[in-house]
């Protein structure tokens, strides 16, 4: 199997959305306004060289979402299709993400992992993000469709 990796466009929202939609897991990270094609849209326009997609042919199998404010950086829906799992591919897109944040003089990056996904959990603790524990994550909706959250 032959692999293409590049920066995804919002021309690619169709084929991540469904992406997204394979598994439960990045399904329900979802929410219908940030993750709809506008709220993808400015994300990707505002992060256009670190966002990338992993294509079988024309098919995206992977994808992943990192943009930063100046200072930090975060990961946002990495997800890799069922059917290509565990031949790399979320190292690679990680990887390359990885790279272009430093390109733009980024130095700390975080992700935000469902502490239920195990497999997820182990993932990213094998690319050597550590767990914070002397942190609590707190969210406030600024919109009545983005649900709050546990």
């Amino acid at each position: 199997m032959i692999l293409t990796f590049r920066l995804v466009t919002i021309d690619d929202y169709d084929q991540m959305f469904a992406l997204w939609n394979s598994t439960e897991q990045s399904k329900r990270a979802l929410n219908p306004v940030d993750d709809s094609r506008e709220g993808i849209d400015r994300y990707i326009k505002r992060n256009p060289a670190t966002c990338f997609g992993a294509f079988s042919g024309e098919q995206l199998v992977g994808v992943i979402l990192t943009g930063h404010d100046g200072r930090r950086a975060i990961i946002h829906h990495m997800c890799v299709h069922p059917d290509f799992r565990r031949q790399g591919i979320a190292g690679r897109l990680v990887e390359k993400a990885e790279q272009a944040l430093k390109a733009e003089g980024i130095n700390k990056i975080f992700g935000l992992v469902f502490k239920d996904n195990d497999t997820a959990n182990a993932f990213w603790e094998r690319q050597g993000y550590t767990l914070r524990t002397n942190l609590n994550y707190r969210n406030k909706s600024l919109n009545d469709q983005v649900p709050q959250g546990e």
